[in-house]
């Protein structure tokens, strides 16, 4: 299959026509922002407080003068509180902003500045001129201030494709960074194509060998990348400023509509490999920041609408650590978000969308939590996102935490519960045994009440934001100190463990051991119930050195080191290994919408310690091992984890009449770790013994083994 895309049609060409000529009508409110028509472009903006709009457009991004400026008069440019102009003869790749006057009141949350730019909350791109600074007394020349772009969305051949909408049951997930994946020299891609849209293109081989089925991709929405620490760079993305707009540093097309086109190419491109595009989407908060940041969109358009405020409207609520909330459960943004996500289905082929701390959504304008969040529910009731992937963070970052009771019916939940109790087993602590085997077979504990599908739990043990999987086994405590914070900054509850030595070493035991580890977190993800992610770079042992919140390094720190492959190819053929065995894994439990408790209840299967018939669920244990059946797959297994750290002698089941036959075996050198499926090696003795800190999975197909369990009701 080759992935690579035929050239695009979106046009990136500028207006040829001399802005200051255009004629401007009343035009219409809707839709909101700027839409195209043969005529012209029509354009529509939300304010209910402010008193004047004008509309100002510019030939270039680092213009020190508008081209034109276009007051829109409140007798008929306004319509309710919506303003609008109609321009004739305006084109797509028109740069334009808006500057609008109101009430200055910040006590009473008014915060109205006529000397500001600011990007259109609907723009569907965004340039930003090479002198751009955050800091307000520089905003005040629109030289040095970010301007939308109008775009025609309807100008782009997608040769027929749609969003794969692929079964959840047969997803597998891999968190990835656009420009960390291909920005490092060791990706050997041309200079212009490194951290890009179409870098992602050039990778799309690696990711089909990789076997995953879907990318989720950090912040493409257009953020601040200037939101952090003086001298720093915001790298994750987590500071947006524009819903509708993809990233423009990501593109290596910096013409003013180059970035749309280049993403819509990313994106064909993996839906011709198979593999679909979610999008981690930051509708908690913006750029914007609190009291005392720059003013760059909605806070000078209509602050009172788009956040929480508190004292009377003087400060910002931050629920989400970052310095305001966005009022997510407001009509208007309400709107404005199902409007964003509809954007990106129908206009941009996404597949899904991972809300980051979701349960903000969850709060009303005082930030109580509600019973039934109107947004929740309009996005989970719109008939366009019918059959999109909807991924929650389900807590926010003042304490409201919602892991396995988030609202509504389509949700999955990333699960913090499995990240945290498979470090604490693996690590060796006491207790953990029980919560183990609970994960393992899609943690009924936390879901089961919803009766809901296994796949609702996304199991991950590591994510963007923490220690790397290599790191979780190479340090105790985080080593932030590049961040400039003191090491104040990330999590100190990190579940880790060393093996012996702080950070690197050349200890070999303490290297073997850490290697058996990142196995075991990656067999356990991959073999239990749920929904399985992993983070860009796992499979190859990347490290950031112990920083576990690496979000403002945009350096070789965080980015793909593609020499790795070569380094950790053992770990990188277990997960190739892994999601192909995985993803042929049966739907039909999802498709009858067989809830995980019933799946259970239903199933073969049985729990063992070192002896047959007697799990050990005390605090001093520290090993577990399943009995199943695949009943699709008309295949048995044994599954036996190790935490302890001394070897263990494991009973195993009577051999069936096709004989046991080991998979996998996380203590052993590769190729032996992990076999091909028809390759697997005969197990002719009566017990097995685990080496410290590793897992085993044997099979059987005998058929006398598997019959009479219905298809589906097994562990599927």
């Amino acid at each position: 299959m080759n992935p690579t895309p035929r050239p695009r049609m979106l046009s990136t060409h500028t207006p040829t026509a001399r802005a200051e000529d255009l004629p401007a009508t009343s035009g219409d409110p809707a839709p909101l922002g700027a839409e195209v028509t043969k005529q012209g472009v029509n354009f529509s903006l939300y304010s209910r407080c402010a008193t004047s709009v004008e509309i100002l457009f510019f030939d270039r991004e680092d213009d020190v003068v508008p081209a034109r400026i276009i007051p829109l008069d409140p007798a008929s440019n306004r319509t309710y509180h919506y303003w609008h102009a109609f321009v004739s003869g305006a084109r797509p790749g028109q740069l334009y902003g808006y500057r609008v006057d109101g009430p200055s009141d910040p006590e009473r949350g008014l915060r109205f500045n006529p000397s500001r730019l600011l990007l259109d909350p609907y723009g569907r791109a965004v340039v930003v001129p090479k002198n751009y600074s955050r800091d307000d007394a520089s905003l005040s020349s629109l030289a040095n201030a970010m301007k939308s772009v109008v775009v025609d969305s309807s100008d782009y051949d997608w040769e027929g494709d749609l969003p794969l909408r692929r079964s959840a049951a047969q997803t597998i997930i891999y968190e990835m960074h656009v420009r960390g994946f291909t920005r490092h020299a060791s990706s050997r891609l041309p200079g212009p194509l490194q951290g890009t849209y179409a870098g992602v293109i050039e990778k799309i081989p690696y990711l089909q060998r990789l076997g995953i089925t879907a990318v989720e991709l950090l912040p493409v929405f257009h953020f601040d990348a200037l939101d952090c620490p003086p001298g720093k760079t915001n790298y994750w993305g987590y500071a947006p400023i524009s819903f509708f707009a993809p990233h423009p540093a990501y593109s290596s097309d910096q013409s003013p509509l180059g970035p749309i086109a280049e993403f819509r190419d990313m994106v064909k491109a993996l839906h011709r490999a198979g593999i679909e595009v979610i999008l981690d989407v930051v509708f908690n908060h913006t750029a914007e920041g609190d009291e005392r940041g720059p003013s760059l969109s909605f806070r000078g358009i209509d602050n009172p609408t788009y956040y929480i405020l508190e004292d009377g409207g003087a400060r910002y609520a931050n629920y989400t650590g970052c310095g305001n909330t966005l009022n997510g459960n407001h009509p208007i943004v309400r709107r404005m978000i199902v409007d964003s996500l509809r954007y990106w289905v129908q206009e941009m082929h996404i597949d899904g969308f991972r809300f980051d701390l979701a349960s903000i959504l969850c709060r009303d304008s005082a930030g109580r939590p509600l019973a039934n969040p109107p947004v929740l529910w309009d996005i989970e009731t719109d008939p366009v996102l019918a059959g999109t992937k909807l991924l929650a963070e389900a807590w926010d970052a003042a304490g409201l935490y919602q892991v396995g009771s988030f609202v509504g019916d389509a949700w999955k939940e990333w699960n913090g519960r499995f990240r945290d109790d498979v470090r604490d087993f693996f690590r060796g602590d006491g207790g953990a045994v029980r919560r183990m085997a609970d994960r393992m077979v899609g943690s009924p504990e936390i879901y089961g009440h919803k009766e809901r599908e296994a796949e609702q739990s996304v199991n991950f043990v590591t994510c963007h934001d923490g220690f790397t999987l290599n790191d979780l086994v190479s340090y105790n405590q985080k080593h932030n100190d590049a961040n400039g914070e003191d090491n104040r900054d990330g999590s100190d509850d990190n579940r880790s463990w060393n093996c012996g030595v702080e950070g690197p070493t050349d200890d070999l035991q303490v290297e073997a051991l850490r290697n058996r580890q990142v196995k075991n977190f990656l067999v356990a993800t991959l073999l239990s119930l749920g929904t399985p992610m992993f983070t860009m770079g796992d499979e190859v042992r990347r490290s950031q050195l112990g920083n576990n919140n690496a979000y403002c390094q945009d350096n070789e720190l965080s980015w793909f080191d593609w020499s790795l492959l070569d380094k950790h190819a053992d770990v990188l053929r277990l997960v190739s290994q892994l999601c192909a065995r995985r993803s042929v894994r049966t739907t039909v439990h999802e498709s009858k919408r067989t809830s995980v408790r019933t799946m259970l209840r239903d199933a073969t299967k049985a729990w063992h310690g070192v002896k047959l018939n007697q799990p050990d669920w005390g605090d001093n244990s520290r090993s577990i091992a399943l009995e199943g059946v695949f009943a699709a797959m008309s295949m048995r297994f044994y599954i036996a984890m190790n935490a302890y750290h001394e070897s263990l002698e494991f009973e195993l089941p009577p051999q069936p009449a096709g004989g046991w036959r080991r998979w996998i075996d996380t203590s052993l050198p590769a190729p032996q770790d992990i076999c091909s499926w028809d390759e697997a090696v005969p197990v002719i003795t009566s017990t097995y013994r685990l080496t410290d800190h590793s897992m085993v999975m044997l099979f059987t197909t005998d058929a006398a083994s598997t019959a009479n369990v219905p298809d589906g009701r097994a562990l599927a």
